[in-house]
């Protein structure tokens, strides 16, 4: 409710400046490219930064969905941070800067009615735990459940995110092969309390659901999370989304090893669906 607040004040503070003030200077900042970070195996470069927290003299101007063009009722030398923000869970409502990347900072001179244009950039910081998959070496890292998965996971290589690699995680679901189970094939240990994130790649004609698997010496439960939901055959796009597993893995049994898992069965209704996923990341400080 307080960043659904925020907006509104945000755009009732950029009406109000305009009618105020007609001579104001102007911002205006393109999307975010997100570049190579050389200290990390970072795996594929892809995201979907999709606004901006702004500060300039350290002052919160607003949040804006990226491109955008704002007054600003400041001439002269200025320091502008931007602070690349992700859609939390993929909920449009809730954005949230995202903990893992750089703030893009530059001095610049402001000048009434006048444009500046900035073009910004980011990268993921050092500090930063990193699990991969990508489908680009045979063995995969995400197994199917051989007891409960009617299907497996293969690899496509003609449908594939932009700047990602030579090919993605498939499946394909019918009326024989109905259902898929899988999980990632190596326990991770992530601490309580710190940021924690999924983030997938997905080209969907079949809901697919994430989880995250608590495995203790004594039990083994799956918490189903966040649904990714299906897009029609005919429309179906490249997406991306982020996922926030600090809530979750916080209330886990003392002592738990983590396993991101997915779920789906044939949508009701369909005699077909197709999941394509890439590059997965499971990312924590």
């Amino acid at each position: 409710m307080r960043k659904f607040l925020l907006l509104i004040l945000t755009m009732y503070v950029v009406s109000s400046c305009v009618k105020n003030n007609p001579d104001p200077s102007w911002l205006q900042v393109n999307e975010w490219d997100l570049v190579d970070n050389i200290s990390l195996n970072e795996g594929e470069l892809t995201q979907n930064f999709s606004d901006a927290w702004v500060y300039v003299d350290d002052q919160l101007i607003g949040v804006f969905q990226v491109p955008f063009k704002i007054p600003i009722l400041k001439s002269g030398p200025v320091n502008i941070k931007l602070f690349p923000a992700i859609k939390n869970n993929g909920i449009s409502a809730t954005k949230k800067v995202y903990p893992f990347v750089k703030t893009f900072e530059v001095n610049a001179v402001l000048t009434q009615n006048q444009t500046l244009v900035i073009n910004p950039i980011t990268q993921y910081k050092e500090n930063l735990n990193f699990w991969i998959e990508d489908f680009e070496d045979l063995n995969f890292k995400i197994v199917s459940d051989p007891n409960t998965s009617a299907t497996d996971l293969t690899t496509e290589s003609n449908n594939l995110p932009s700047t990602s690699g030579n090919s993605c995680g498939k499946v394909v679901l019918n009326a024989s092969d109905s259902t898929w189970i899988a999980y990632v094939n190596q326990q991770l240990t992530i601490a309580k309390g710190l940021e924690c994130y999924l983030e997938i790649d997905y080209h969907v004609t079949n809901n697919l659901v994430t989880g995250l698997i608590y495995v203790t010496s004594s039990e083994t439960k799956n918490n189903v999370n966040i649904r990714l939901n299906a897009q029609t055959p005919e429309t179906v796009v490249w997406k991306k989304i982020y996922i926030d597993l600090k809530e979750l893995i916080g209330n886990s049994p003392t002592g738990s090893k983590f396993l991101p898992s997915f779920s789906a069965s044939l949508d009701e209704g369909d005699t077909e669906g197709e999941i394509l996923i890439d590059n997965i990341k499971v990312i924590h400080f």
